[in-house]
């Protein structure tokens, strides 16, 4: 049977599945860079695909925004249809001084400002943090490429337009790299679903500098992003 809110038959997704927020974003990858893909989930326009990568069946859907939306497609994905990782490739903000536009982060661990983790965790902290062997995978293969990235620290803020304006040079005294919305959440989810979780992200801003990615750059801009990712998830 369908879950709630996804209205895939059983086994339409594979046990790996790449979460961009963006539903668009969901059919370009599926339309552009797997096989033989299908729409398998359109509830609420919150597409979802199956398809092929290296021979491996790979899937991918939308999330929407922030840590709630997310949560619902995450926590059905694996409870009802026994998906096993749950792969973010989404953009961020970067706080980092270093960070350009176009750069990757895989995020490590996840600060927060929101309240779902404690919720979930008898309001004790939560050390949000990713998969190792996720971890281990896409910073091997991009090792292997001599394609850079940075590991780190990330913040998944509740708010996009956040009223405290001493939270962007707190986090870069902290070390942290970026701001995005969405992997404290989906690492917390994780660990209480036992599955696999990490975030990789694009950097599509800089907070402390004007411009950044257009919306079409920001659809389509992450391909190099997401081929990294899917050839570390599909590697033997």
């Amino acid at each position: 049977m369908s879950s709630p809110h996804i209205n895939a038959d059983p086994g339409a997704f594979a046990d790996t599945v790449l979460l961009p927020g963006d539903p668009r974003r969901a059919q370009h990858i599926a339309a552009t860079l797997l096989d033989d893909a299908v729409e398998v989930t359109d509830v609420r326009n919150m597409l979802g695909f199956t398809g092929g990568w290296n021979g491996r069946r790979v899937s991918v859907m939308g999330t929407g925004m922030g840590i709630p939306s997310t949560l619902i497609y995450a926590t059905e994905l694996v409870r009802f249809y026994g998906v096993r990782r749950l792969v973010r490739v989404g953009t961020c903000g970067a706080v980092d001084p270093d960070l350009r536009l176009g750069d990757i982060i895989v995020a490590l661990g996840a600060g927060t400002d929101s309240r779902v983790n404690r919720i979930r965790f008898r309001d004790y902290d939560l050390p949000a943090t990713a998969s190792w062997p996720l971890v281990e995978r896409v910073t091997r293969t991009a090792r292997a490429r001599g394609k850079p990235l940075r590991v780190g620290n990330v913040f998944s803020s509740d708010l996009f337009y956040h009223p405290d304006a001493e939270l962007r040079p707190a986090l870069a005294r902290m070390g942290f790299l970026a701001i995005e919305m969405e992997a404290a959440g989906l690492y917390c989810a994780a660990a209480e679903l036992g599955a696999e979780a990490l975030a990789v992200l694009t950097v599509s801003d800089h907070i402390s500098h004007p411009g950044g990615m257009t919306p079409e750059q920001r659809e389509t801009g992450v391909d190099d992003m997401t081929r990294l990712v899917l050839d570390a998830l599909t590697a033997d």
